[in-house]
This record gives structure tokens, sequence and C-alpha cells, in this order.
């Protein structure tokens, strides 16, 4: 079965993307290459399970199992030694990419308290868009109870846009909320 924002770029996203900036040929229309999710876990160098929360807790918001980052380099003023886990990340492509984007944009997001819009500063200069999210909550799969510590989480969506303006027009047609 096709994600429903994917068939909603196919269907409206991609014909006005194409009438906006007049692209010649449909391989230059921009589209979602990956979503990067990214939870720093500080409290792993003292005591591993809050990496078991983390990595159980990202794989059920994401459904696919997260990916240990280690330390590369010792930081005596962190106190991190080369080799400790220190977060955990997960890379979506193809249909999980676009099934997480739809639950982000239309539950995880609408529940945010005193929600705005997302900033716009977010851009990297490349077409790629970074928004960091403050708590594990606001997704429903998980539950409340079972939760250790709150955790902040980084998205970054990366697109084929060789512009911001470009990835905003995506982005915004695609649903996510921008700030006024």
């Amino acid at each position: 079965m096709i994600p429903r924002l994917l068939e909603k770029y196919k269907r409206e996203v991609a014909p006005r993307l194409k009438s906006q900036f007049s692209y010649k040929s449909p391989m230059e229309l921009p589209g979602l290459v990956k979503v990067v999710i990214n939870i720093g876990v500080n409290e792993a160098k003292q005591d591993i399970k809050y990496m078991d929360a983390s990595m159980s807790e990202l794989s059920i918001i994401t459904g696919q199992k997260p990916m240990m980052k280690r330390a590369k380099n010792s930081v005596a003023g962190f106190k991190v030694r080369a080799g400790m886990p220190v977060a955990c990340c997960v890379t979506l492509r193809s249909v999980r990419m676009w099934e997480f984007a739809d639950r982000l944009i239309s539950v995880a997001l609408p529940r945010i308290k005193d929600f705005q819009g997302v900033a716009r500063r977010g851009f990297d200069g490349r077409g790629n868009y970074n928004l960091g999210l403050r708590e594990q909550l606001l997704f429903p799969e998980i539950e409340y109870d079972k939760v250790i510590r709150m955790r902040g989480m980084n998205i970054t969506f990366v697109t084929s846009a060789g512009t911001d303006e470009e990835a905003f027009a995506l982005l915004s047609e695609l649903g996510l909320p921008f700030a006024r």
C-alpha cells in the first residue's frame, strides 16, 4: 500500500512545484531522500540501561532498529572516553520515511503545547532541514509509564532540492507547519 504522504506528493505537491519553479524535467523535482533521527544519550556513560531504553523507544517510534553511536575521541571535559556509547540514530528511507513524516506532521507536532509552527531557520544551505523535538512523548506509540527519562531528538529531512527555497516549498507543501 502506498503511504498517504507519498500519494499526496505525487498528486498535488509535484505538479505545484513543477509550475512554481518551472522545471523542464520531472527528474528536477525536489523530493525527500531520507529522514535521520538522532537521540543523544549523555547518561549512557554511567549506566547502559539509558541507552537501551532510548534505543527501544526509537525503534517503537520508527519501526526500525536504531544504530548505537560511540564516541570517536576522548574528551576529558565531558568525561567521555573513546568507544563509549553516546547516541543512537535511525536512517529512514522509502516507505518508512514517508510514513514517519506523515505521523510527525499529522500526529506528533500538533501535540506540542502552544505550538506556533517549526522554525524556518533550520535549513542548512543545501536544501536539508533540521528539527529538534524536546520529548519523545509526542508520539502516541510511547507509553508514559514506561519512560525512564524525557529525551529530545533531532530529526533531519534530507531532500534532493538544491536550494533552501526549493526545500522550504517542498516541506511546506507536504504539510510541515512553519512559523510565520
